[in-house]
Parts: C-alpha cells; structure tokens; sequence
C-alpha cells in the first residue's frame, strides 16, 4: 500500500493507524501547493479531489477520506484493538466520533486557515469551536480515550488539535484535552509517524 500523505495534515491520523497495526506500506509526500509528488507524479491523477490523505491499494484501487481510511485499515487486521467489530453498537459509536471530530473540529479549524476570512468572521468560527472543544474536554474528563481505550477515533482527534497552536489557541485551557495530546503523544506509533513525517522536509522521504 501506498500512504500519500502532507505534513501537518489530517493524513497524519491513517499513518499512525499503519503504524498501530504494523502494515506495510510506502510512504509518499504530496506537495500541496503543486499537486506532485515525492515520485514525480500529479497527484491529481491518483486523487481528483486534489487533497491528501490518499490510500493506494496493491491492486491500484484509491481510497480517500480520512474516517473511510482508517475503518478500512483497522478491518484487514481482525481482533485489533483500534476499532470494534463491524456492525456492532460500539462500531457505530465509533462513526459517530469520527463524524463529530470530521465535521465540528476538523472542519471547525478550516476557516481559521483562511487569510482571506477576516478576523471578526474567524472570531464566530473560532467561538464555535470552543463549544466543541468544551465537549470533548468534559468526555475526556470521564475517561483517557475517546472510547475507553486508544482507537481510530484518538489518533484523528489528536492530528487536529495539533493545529491549534497555528491559531493561537493554547490546548492548556482545556487540561482534559492537554492531558489527552500528552498521551497520545507518547505513544511509538505516533512518534515514529511524526518523526517520519519531519524527515520528509528534510529530504529523507
């Protein structure tokens, strides 16, 4: 498989899914701004969409989206612990995560990356947010992961917030979640993910 991923992008959360599961794969920059890749491809041709994450399978098949990413990987390693059993109660929990951080946190950041939007508007995005933010801080109060235990959902939640500081929002008002980014942190799987993800600037990757 191949992982077409960005730095500081949402593709950070299927590469550490790879790594949590322990599955082969090549991992390839796509740079945003010219739309190839580190292998001198348009990147356009594998993803219309024109956004990463991208996930080619051996067979040539592209998937794309993170949420459709990470469920598909966790599923080609049955008993794993990062997602529960298709079909079950618990597995739709876990979309109902998904669909919250994809659509109010993720999505919620969007416009504060927009020079064009002007800071009075950013400030009603950014208010919302911090209802969003309250939200999940008082799960996180309850228990260390989204779920109980570390899943797809807590690698997705903590490849967002990692944007928080470009918007000078300071995680530490919210302990819960500070404590939650200190954990998730710590795990090899996200370090090495990071670490590879570094390299890529310098030329590594």
């Amino acid at each position: 498989m191949k992982l077409y991923f960005a730095p500081m992008t949402c593709s950070l959360s299927p590469h550490i899914v790879l790594r949590e599961l322990g599955l082969p794969f090549e991992l390839i920059r796509v740079d945003n701004q010219t739309k190839r890749t580190a292998d001198g491809l348009d990147f356009l041709t594998i993803n219309p969409k024109g956004y990463v994450a991208a996930l080619m399978l051996d067979n040539g098949d592209v998937l794309t989206e993170g949420p459709a990413i990470v469920q598909y990987l966790a599923d080609l390693v049955p008993a794993n612990t990062l997602a529960p059993v298709n079909g079950t109660w618990e597995r739709v929990r876990l979309q109902e995560w998904l669909n919250f951080i994809t659509s109010e946190i993720h999505s919620g950041c969007a416009p504060l990356f927009n020079a064009n939007i002007a800071e009075p508007t950013k400030a009603i995005f950014r208010a919302k947010l911090f209802r969003r933010l309250d939200y999940l801080s008082q799960a996180l109060e309850q228990q260390d992961y989204l779920m109980g235990t570390f899943g797809l959902a807590d690698g997705y939640l903590f490849t967002v917030l990692n944007w928080l500081p470009l918007f000078n929002i300071q995680i530490r008002d919210w302990p819960a979640l500070a404590a939650f980014m200190a954990r998730i942190a710590a795990r090899p799987s996200v370090r090495a993910a990071m670490a590879a993800e570094a390299a890529s600037n310098l030329g590594a990757i």
